[in-house]
């Protein structure tokens, strides 16, 4: 009887494990210092600095999985606003490219977060061959 409730144990272990332990790729945001740190395979990949939400337009905090992937992108909400290679996390919040990489390195957005265009080519990249399912974002202070 041990060995069939160890099992049960280990398998409801292995649910309940954190998201991050079966991710290929991981994203953590840090809005506190503005940048933005990618492991491939629990190895450090890039660390690039970001601009997230500022002022009432905070970006959520949490722990996300990509919900949609967009190459091209131009905001519904805000004025038709170009968000290329766009991961879109939830609801309308996504990391993408901005054009306004002087601002990057502090708090500037709507609520997304916004990384230089080669670097927001390179994370999409990395989420569309990894797959979104094996992409984790975090996001924190």
């Amino acid at each position: 009887m041990r060995p069939l409730w160890l099992a049960i144990a280990l398998a409801i272990a292995s649910m309940l494990a954190p998201a991050a332990a079966s991710a290929n790729v991981q994203a953590r945001i840090s809005k506190s210092t503005q940048t933005m740190d990618v492991y491939v395979h629990g190895a450090h990949y890039a660390s690039w600095p970001v601009s997230t939400g500022r002022g009432k337009y905070a970006t959520p905090s949490g722990t996300f999985r990509p919900r949609r992937l967009e190459r091209r992108w131009y905001s519904t909400k805000y004025s038709g606003a170009p968000m290329h290679y766009a991961v879109f996390y939830s609801g309308g919040y996504a990391i993408h490219s901005t054009a306004e990489v002087s601002r990057l390195g502090r708090p500037a957005s709507h609520g997304c977060v916004r990384l230089a265009p080669s670097h927001a080519a390179q994370f999409f990249s990395l989420v569309k061959s990894h797959g979104a399912g094996r992409t984790v974002i975090s996001i924190g202070r």
